[in-house]
């Protein structure tokens, strides 16, 4: 079993790399929604993401939540889904994807926060300096000097990142429940996150847009492959890696997002963008790694970790 505050053993790699697909496809978001979606819809989209997805889960899987688990997996589903993806998309739309991007990419250092108050992990400095240099990476790689900021952007990237962040936190708090598979419990949290979005969808913009074969094209991408798919994936490995590990594998979504601007939209990559390159893929790479014993604890005595639950059925 995968220790909480360690790094991931050799064994986790395979696993360590299918759930790096999740971030790899989220990636194309900042592409695909500016490109192929109609703008001033980011409810929709986040809901087009989630709920069809989601049923398409429950009918293949036949697997319903039990007891408490009705709960947890709607609870699961407002911070993964219900609140995340709409504000994505909203920064995504009043932001640069740059600036959205690196608003984003502070989420490791949420996690690694939220780990010591919620899983009872040593606090690592260790994580959270890498963290920091992730986001600093990132911002190199995707912040142009042009860049403009947005106020209701800016707010919709960083309670984007909390609200991603204590969603991954829970999902390795609680872990999944015994004979339940990743796509049962990914369906679970799209159906949540879903419901939850159509009457704030509505609401909020009213009738659905026009839809073009460009965006049922990108909706498609979006809930098949960027949803069902990708979210089997990492919750997967957020209920079977260290948190901490799974949490800066999301550092290469953005990472993504700046190599398709510059062999589709034509955007540059330049030295900075190279060493904000390096810097983040250092990151990720330290993230995979045992901590050194110096730097897992803010006291002079380090304490045993609390190990986590496994309750995934190996």
């Amino acid at each position: 079993m995968s220790g909480g505050a360690g790094g991931i053993r050799r064994g986790d790699l395979p696993r360590t790399a299918l759930t790096a697909l999740a971030p790899l496809v989220w990636g194309t978001t900042y592409v695909v929604t500016t490109e192929l979606l109609p703008p001033g819809h980011p409810l929709f989209a986040g809901l087009l993401r989630a709920l069809p997805a989601g049923l398409i889960a429950l009918a293949v899987t036949r697997t319903l939540p039990r007891g408490a688990w009705w709960g947890k997996a709607a609870a699961l589903g407002v911070l993964n889904i219900g609140l995340f993806l709409p504000l994505l998309f909203v920064a995504a739309e009043r932001l640069p994807g740059g600036v959205a991007a690196t608003l984003g990419a502070a989420q490791p250092l949420g996690v690694a926060v939220l780990a010591v108050t919620v899983l009872h992990e040593r606090l690592s400095v260790w994580r959270l300096l890498w963290g920091v240099i992730g986001v600093v990476g990132v911002g190199l790689v995707v912040i142009g000097p042009r860049a403009a900021l947005d106020t209701t952007g800016i707010v919709a990237g960083l309670a984007g990142a909390v609200t991603m962040a204590l969603g991954v936190t829970l999902t390795k708090r609680w872990g999944r429940p015994a004979g339940v598979g990743p796509t049962a419990f990914a369906g679970w949290q799209l159906t949540a996150g879903g419901l939850f979005l159509v009457p704030v969808t509505f609401l909020v913009e009213g009738p659905p847009p026009a839809i073009d074969g460009a965006a049922a094209l990108g909706y498609l991408w979006l809930g098949l492959v960027g949803g069902l798919i990708s979210y089997a994936l990492w919750f997967q490995g957020i209920t079977t890696l260290p948190v901490t590990s799974v949490a800066v594998l999301g550092l290469l979504s953005p990472l993504v997002a700046a190599v398709l601007g510059a062999v589709l939209l034509d955007q540059t990559l330049g030295p900075v963008q190279l060493l904000g390159f390096g810097l983040s893929l250092a990151a990720i790479v330290a993230g995979q790694l045992p901590a050194p014993a110096r730097t897992r604890t803010s006291g002079s005595t380090p304490t045993p970790a609390t190990p986590t639950p496994e309750r995934t059925p190996r």
